[in-house]
């Protein structure tokens, strides 16, 4: 998985997975911005499961945008 590390424009680290749409995090440190961008993923993936099993086929879409 590729993880995207960005200075911020005041102090410290942003962090983005390109694979996984909305998932970003940020910290003070390089360090703290890697572990807040883990713990992001790790949500992002729980709430895709959460998704994907209770799904209704034939219900209308959701989009959900974040």
């Amino acid at each position: 998985m590729k993880v995207l590390i960005h200075a911020a424009e005041e102090d410290g680290f942003w962090a983005e997975i390109p694979a996984f749409p909305g998932c970003i995090s940020e910290g003070e440190t390089l360090d703290e911005a890697m572990a807040n961008i883990r713990e992001a993923a790790e949500g992002w993936l729980e709430v895709a499961d959460w998704l994907g099993k209770n799904s209704d086929p034939n219900s209308q879409r959701v989009e959900i945008e974040l």
